[in-house]
């Protein structure tokens, strides 16, 4: 089995790609020992000392360290992952809900419905796949009062560039093609 890495702007993540499916459907991102309990993967890349975050994608798994130098980890990382794919267990235990943990209930206006389809229809369709490709996603979480919230996963999370793409990429995107979008704010 050959695994390729790539860089990601947020240069505490690397991206794995088995050449395989990881996560098909949404993705799930794991912060903590605790919340990857239900994966046998992320429970094993949790056990690496300097793993701080996993988070699997459709293709791909994203794992961001803290201080620890990627030389070190790399190889505990890969070896993990191809054991892992090797074992057949499953992704996620079975009875375990796959649904992204913490996720709350959206929250926007009844009257503002239509308009909050179209902005998660951008989302989707235009952000989402380039911000999967650097190992990240974006969730959309409410509308109100003029301002999108999303929530960053993966890689996403704490890059320094992230900022910039909320402003610079996706508020000027929905801004253009959705009237009433005025701001954009992370949560």
């Amino acid at each position: 089995m050959f695994i390729q890495t790539e860089a990601t702007p947020n240069p505490q993540t690397l991206k794995f790609l088995p050449g395989r499916d990881v996560m098909p459907g949404e993705p799930k991102d794991f912060r903590d020992e605790e919340a990857a309990k239900i994966s046998p993967l992320a429970s094993a890349l949790f056990t690496i000392d300097g793993v701080t975050g996993v988070f699997f994608g459709a293709d791909f798994i994203a794992v961001t360290k803290g201080d620890s130098d990627w030389a070190h980890l790399k190889p505990a990382i890969l070896g993990a992952i191809m054991e892992h794919f090797m074992s057949s267990q499953p992704l996620i235990n079975d009875g375990e809900s796959a649904a992204p943990s913490g996720q709350a209930e959206e929250f926007f206006e009844a009257d503002d419905k239509e308009m909050v389809e179209v902005i998660k229809e951008l989302l989707d369709t235009r952000v989402r796949p380039a911000v999967a490709m650097d190992g990240g996603d974006i969730i959309f979480k409410g509308f109100k009062q003029g301002t999108v919230y999303l929530h960053m996963q993966g890689a996403c999370s704490g890059c320094p560039s992230s900022t910039a793409t909320l402003k610079n990429g996706i508020e000027n995107l929905l801004r253009h093609f959705v009237p009433g979008v005025e701001d954009v704010q992370q949560i």
